[in-house]
């Protein structure tokens, strides 16, 4: 009996220490070399800094892990671009990839610090340049997290089919070695640590119990296809409050840029409150972009305070009519008619003429009244077409592609198209569930929309 207990006693110190190694975290960096890591390219260390430059990468030597958490504190230092890859080979190829890239200059914009790379593409930065920050990575199962500074970024959950393209099928979880790298310029590192995790099958169970199904999924088809995947036009409600936006963005792919209404009755009337709200959304991980209400907005808001949002956009739908009646054209009340042939020609007066405004993207377009809108096609004529487009394209606007009206139609995106505009995917939320950018999405493959017809923010910081 006494051997047994022995026995026993023995096996689970065995078990209880190799738990304390999984959870136990272990620095992968001593501040003083990279001995550890297989380099490549120009790889030095500095005062217990890691410096990589101009392409040059380092591959964990001796490891091999599948459950992890990942805590690094990294720069990029002026517009220099990196990776952090994990389940990778000794070369440090394939595997998942997490950006490093707080260039807000840079052509290729919807890939951002904490982008899970081709899965999870982010448009906006949460950190500068030449700034110290940290990063987690965490892979539980099948859920995979990066966090940047603590605020939580990704949180994706791999099907159990995942789609993937043939360029990215690698990009899948499995386990391998990890590996830091420069894409372009200069990344600096100065502290790597690793926490191995143990799951339990009920966890990963419950997991893909969540997962969105990926073979019916248009967004992942985007990230996958390197398209910036931003839905232009959301609005903050009652029932969408900035945690709910975080999640929800996180939970379907979809990068929001909010949008405050900013005008005379509308809850932003001036310079003070506009730059209360800016300073509410520093550190937050939306595009913020700023909608001009009525014709009002020019002069209600000074160009120095428009020009702190990464873009500014407005609307047609209120304009005062040829008899003085204040009109706005979603509220039937509002809308007085004689001639229905005449009033569509004033609707496109007026939409030229708000091209004259200070705003970037021209949305809700081609809206019509609820009594006219059975006949779209009827009166957005070619000629009619033609003169906003033109317009458009003489004042540099931006064209938005909007969800929730189903507008515009494929005739005048296609001219848009072939005129060189620019355009955005906005849904002018009413709530909290506004789709995924369905319409816009059946746009953009019907007329042939690619990356470089979307448009560029600012991107201010």
């Amino acid at each position: 009996m006494g051997k047994k207990i022995v026995l026993f006693l023995f096996l689970f110190c065995l078990v209880l220490l190799g738990c304390t190694e999984l959870n136990k975290s272990k620095a992968l960096f001593n501040g003083k070399d990279v001995n550890n890591w297989l380099t490549e390219g120009p790889v030095s260390v500095s005062d217990s800094v890691i410096q990589i430059s101009d392409a040059g990468k380092m591959v964990l030597k001796s490891g091999k892990f599948t459950d992890f958490e990942l805590f690094v504190t990294v720069k990029t230092v002026g517009n220099g671009k990196g990776e952090i890859r994990f389940h990778t080979d000794e070369s440090g190829a394939g595997g998942y990839a997490v950006a490093l890239n707080n260039d807000l200059e840079s052509s290729q914009w919807w890939t951002k610090t904490g982008s899970l790379l081709s899965v999870r593409n982010l448009t906006k930065s949460t950190v500068k340049k030449d700034e110290w920050f940290d990063v987690r990575i965490k892979v539980e199962g099948k859920k995979i997290e990066v966090a940047v500074n603590n605020e939580l970024l990704v949180d994706y959950i791999e099907p159990a089919s995942p789609y993937r393209t043939t360029e990215n099928a690698s990009k899948v979880l499995s386990s391998g070695t990890l590996c830091l790298q420069s894409t372009e310029g200069v990344v600096e590192i100065k502290s790597i640590e690793i926490t191995p995790l143990k799951v339990d099958k009920t966890v990963i169970d419950s997991q893909l119990a969540e997962a969105i199904d990926e073979s019916t999924d248009d967004i992942i088809k985007l990230h996958q296809a390197n398209f910036p995947v931003l839905d232009y036009h959301v609005h903050l409600k009652e029932n969408l409050t900035l945690d709910l936006a975080k999640s929800q963005s996180r939970k379907y792919g979809i990068n929001y840029a909010l949008a405050p209404n900013c005008g005379i009755g509308f809850p932003i009337t001036n310079d003070a409150q506009v730059i209360e709200y800016l300073n509410k959304m520093k550190g937050q991980p939306f595009v913020q972009a700023m909608q001009g209400e009525g014709r009002e907005w020019p002069t209600t808001f000074s160009k120095e305070i428009r020009d702190q949002f990464d873009y500014v956009f407005t609307d047609a739908m209120t304009f005062i009519d040829r008899k003085g009646n204040r009109t706005r054209l979603w509220m039937p009340d509002e809308v007085f008619i004689d001639d229905e042939q005449k009033y569509m020609d004033l609707i496109v007066e007026k939409i030229v003429m708000v091209m004259d405004e200070p705003m970037d993207v021209y949305v809700n377009p081609t809206f019509l009244p609820e009594v006219m809108n059975d006949r779209y096609d009827e009166f957005w004529t070619d000629e009619r077409q033609n003169k906003v487009i033109e317009a458009m394209v003489k004042t540099n606007k931006v064209l938005e592609i909007n969800h929730r009206y189903k507008i515009p139609n494929k005739s005048f995106i296609q001219k848009a198209k072939a005129a060189g505009l620019k355009f955005t995917f906005g849904t002018n939320n009413t709530n909290s569930d506004f789709g995924k950018l369905e319409y816009c999405i059946q746009m953009m493959k019907d007329c042939g929309i690619t990356a470089q017809d979307m448009y560029k923010p600012k991107m201010t910081e």
